[in-house]
């Protein structure tokens, strides 16, 4: 077979490809699409993909699968997607946490912020400073007036987090950095463990998104809100003074959002039909009642465009903040 005929038979085979993915691409979704979250069940991850798997599947005609897949601060189930095929099937519901914040901390992350494609954000998380019931401070100033003295002593206040790297190893440790108090970082797997050792007084505090399952434990005096890291209180935490109505951290707040990501060359007739589906699941009356319950506020509709601009934007955002407390791979 002569070079030119067998140059022209691959070119038609490519094609020929080409035009079968492109085809599947326009039919997507013929069979069950997987949302995997990077975190093991009965955490808030978790939880919010199984309030948001069934609208999803009905509004994408399949079902979809909840996966749990913990482990290396979210990135085991990062890394997953990336070694999927690009075709939509394989969903990540992620945050800051694991596809920003983890590949700038940890050494054996190779992918980059850049390899993922926000389709929809589809939460927003208040958050709130955590406590083991134990701890002898029940507002911010206290909490910081307890660390010091702790730190004087020798015996630094210990955090929890869901990994090195995670947006809540972050806001520990600028804390310590803003206060110039020594605080020791404790990263668990997820929030379910976590929350486990808090009320297990293993570890003293915990910076992170919460539900009513939070707030219950509250009530059962298992452990203790400290203070709320928006500007105003917060409706599942009311009686909770927020950071800026104390002394020491006033300037301390923040917010995480939750979103869904693909992998950045997925084709766009598969991203825009799950983009698609995704709006149409946040005007879904039950989904929003359960992220209310959880204390998630219900994300505002975005274009493909703004989700991805939101994305970019939160990328060189946390790059300043990962600098400023010198996390770094290396």
């Amino acid at each position: 077979m002569s070079f030119a005929r067998r140059h022209l038979m691959q070119f038609a085979a490519a094609t020929l490809a080409a035009l079968a993915f492109g085809a599947a691409a326009q039919s997507y979704p013929t069979k069950p699409v997987t949302l995997l979250v990077p975190y093991p069940a009965g955490g808030l991850s978790d939880n919010i993909a199984r309030k948001v798997n069934v609208p999803l599947g009905q509004a994408l005609g399949q079902p979809t699968i909840v996966d749990n897949l913990g482990g290396a601060s979210g990135s085991i189930a990062a890394q997953k997607v990336l070694n999927a095929p690009s075709d939509g099937y394989l969903v990540y519901q992620g945050s800051p946490n694991e596809l920003i914040l983890a590949p700038l901390a940890v050494p054996s992350i190779k992918y980059k912020s850049e390899d993922f494609r926000q389709v929809h954000r589809i939460a927003l998380a208040p958050m709130a400073i955590f406590a083991r019931a134990g701890l002898p401070a029940n507002n911010a100033d206290e909490l910081v007036a307890y660390a010091a003295k702790a730190a004087k002593a020798g015996k630094p206040l210990t955090y929890a987090s869901v990994g090195v790297g995670s947006f809540y190893h972050l806001l520990g440790a600028k804390m310590s950095k803003d206060l110039g108090i020594e605080m020791s970082h404790v990263p668990y797997k997820g929030a379910a463990d976590a929350f486990r050792d808090l009320a297990g007084d293993q570890v003293d505090i915990f910076i992170t998104p919460y539900g009513l399952a939070q707030t219950e434990f509250i009530k059962q005096g298992k452990l203790k809100a400290v203070a709320v890291l928006t500007p105003q209180r917060q409706r599942l935490l009311p009686g909770t003074a927020s950071t800026t109505e104390s002394k020491a951290l006033k300037h301390f707040t923040a917010e995480i959002g939750t979103g869904y990501f693909v992998k950045r060359d997925t084709p766009e007739p598969v991203v825009q039909a799950l983009h698609k589906a995704l709006q149409g699941v946040l005007t879904d009356t039950q989904l929003r009642a359960g992220l209310f319950a959880m204390g998630q506020e219900t994300s505002p509709a975005q274009t493909l465009a703004e989700a991805d601009q939101a994305y970019r934007s939160e990328i060189a955002n946390y790059q300043v903040i990962a600098k400023a407390i010198g996390l770094n791979a290396n």
